[in-house]
């Protein structure tokens, strides 16, 4: 009697062991993939379906090229469209995911001298950087970002950027740049690739900034079950019109 009374204890401790297996580690494989959702794809700049891309491989420039090397040349702003925001991995549990958040509170100019950009600068409001979930959103606002103490992050080039030989409209080129990124209340000096478009109403321009959390005095941002990479992706989609 005793004996059955024990398995009997064994077989519950564990079947209780399997449970809690399954809420642990099945729990947050059903929320990351079937609740939460994918997280959005990286910006990127799609080509027109009227693009030359032998015209941006080869450097040859259309008739009238004189006159389209001119009309870039000016002040650019940030447009409606435009959005920056963060990408990080995430662990729950031993499960991936990726944390995306987002906004399209940004302003800025962009100055182009022939095809040469000669100067940029770009601000973003930190407080309106929106993820998927409001847990999340309250970290970065408080004990990572501190964005009360820190409201902006900016971004000014340091480098001119030649779009010599210029692409044809709707083809996308990609280009090295360089510039001086504000985070949390610290500057540092970045260097990254961007992707830019001349469209039929302006331009467009997106890529991504490393961002090693503790150069810009970042803290740990992994909080209760979730533990994060100490480094994430500053992402940008610029849509700019003619000033």
């Amino acid at each position: 009697m005793a004996a059955r009374g024990s398995r009997r204890w064994v077989r519950w401790l564990i079947g209780g062991a399997a449970v809690l297996v399954v809420v642990v580690v099945g729990g947050p494989f059903v929320y990351i993939h079937f609740i939460s959702g994918k997280a959005p794809a990286p910006f990127s700049v799609r080509s027109a379906t009227s693009a030359t891309p032998s015209s941006a491989a080869t450097g040859s420039q259309p008739a009238g090229s004189a006159t389209a090397a001119r009309s870039i040349a000016g002040t650019w702003d940030v447009a409606q469209g435009s959005q920056v925001g963060y990408r990080v991995k995430e662990v729950l549990f031993g499960q991936d995911n990726v944390a995306v958040g987002r906004t399209g509170d940004i302003s800025g100019q962009l100055t182009i001298r022939g095809t040469k950009v000669t100067a940029g600068s770009f601000t973003v409001q930190m407080a309106t950087i929106k993820s998927d979930q409001s847990e999340r959103d309250v970290q970065f606002n408080g004990r990572i970002m501190d964005t009360s103490a820190f409201p902006t992050g900016k971004l000014t080039l340091t480098r001119p950027i030649s779009f010599a030989p210029l692409p044809a409209v709707g083809v996308a080129k990609t280009y090295t740049a360089a510039g001086h990124l504000t985070l949390h209340g610290s500057t540092r000096p970045v260097t990254f690739q961007l992707t830019a478009e001349r469209t039929r109403t302006g331009i467009a321009a997106s890529g991504s900034i490393p961002v090693l959390f503790s150069k810009w005095g970042i803290g740990n941002p992994s909080f209760g079950p979730i533990a994060t990479q100490n480094h994430g992706l500053l992402e940008f989609l610029l849509a700019l019109r003619k000033a």
